[in-house]
């Protein structure tokens, strides 16, 4: 397929090689084409990636929480985000922005205008704290995008920063079910494990019954190493269902060993998500950069903000 050069197109926000339905029909008349890898779906209950095939892994570093906010909750919400403004972003999306302007290649912050998260997240952060996963957490940032299946909007595969943000990333799946897809650019070896045999189990129930994937597992007996298969990190990828309304968290491998996404397909919808953020060490307490980071939380959570 040609090249999709996007800035000259009005009505998206695409740049580079990014690229939206919109930019593509105007550019090439068909939309880019799906890749495809070898197929796994996680099961929060059991904090496993199970393949087609009955073949599965262990993937930790996912939490996730169904029914998070009420039907009216969700209403709420989206109502006062809709009367923000939204801008436009890349591959089809708009965003509406809360934290300090930063330049990640340079690693430089700034307060700007950033006046805090918006009041209307207060009771979402208070009901965040029950968890134990998100015990001490505290957002500085909190990035609203609006999907639609109508632009094609999509993200692609991506680590998020962590020069700045911290360990856990947080976020609130609102209007339509949607997927993360997850992926590894590592060449090495992944061992699959074979069908569980009948009468094995996994050690896979959570605490409040959500999710599992943070517990130490303990090993299946039904199975031999011997018949575990081996496959490159590269060629997987685990497809995590994200209910309408539920809060995901992503933390250690997960975050740092998996890149991210969203296809467009997975978009059928209207599809809005908020995405909060805590600092990294460096920001934190004992940090090089304490003070400047006790600064931003407490701005943050004044729940005073506008979109900048």
């Amino acid at each position: 397929m040609a090249e999709v050069v996007c800035d000259a197109w009005k009505g998206c926000g695409c740049k580079g090689i990014r690229s939206c339905l919109l930019c593509e029909r105007g550019a090439t008349g068909a939309p880019k084409g799906l890749h495809k890898k070898l197929p796994f779906i996680y099961s929060p209950l059991e904090g496993i990636a199970k393949g087609l095939d009955g073949c599965w892994f262990h993937f930790p570093g996912v939490y996730l929480i169904q029914d998070f906010v009420t039907e009216d909750e969700e209403q709420h919400l989206v109502n006062f985000m809709d009367q923000e403004e939204w801008r436009l972003s890349q591959s089809g999306r708009r965003k509406q922005d809360f934290g300090p302007k930063v330049n990640f290649k340079k690693q430089k912050l700034r307060v700007g205008n950033f006046s805090g998260l918006p009041n209307v997240s207060q009771v979402i952060w208070e009901r965040m704290k029950q968890h134990t996963v998100l015990e001490g957490f505290l957002p500085v940032e909190q990035c609203n995008l609006d999907y639609h299946s109508e632009r094609g909007s999509s993200i692609d595969p991506h680590f998020d920063d962590s020069w700045l943000w911290g360990e856990r990333l947080v976020s609130l799946n609102l209007l339509s079910d949607t997927v993360f897809t997850m992926t590894s650019d590592d060449v090495s070896s992944l061992q699959l494990m074979p069908v569980l045999q009948e009468g094995s189990e996994l050690n896979s129930t959570s605490s409040d019954g959500n999710n599992a994937s943070d517990m130490n597992h303990t090993q299946n007996p039904g199975y031999s190493k011997s018949q575990a298969k081996h496959v490159p990190y590269c060629d997987v990828e685990v497809a995590i269902r994200l209910p309408r309304r539920s809060l995901v968290v992503l933390y250690g491998d997960a975050r740092y060993k998996w890149k991210h996404a969203i296809h467009r397909e997975n978009i059928e919808h209207r599809r809005v998500c908020s995405t909060f953020r805590e600092l990294s060490k460096e920001f934190s307490l004992g940090g090089k950069k304490e003070k400047l980071g006790e600064m931003l939380v407490n701005i943050a959570l004044s729940f005073q903000g506008k979109p900048i």
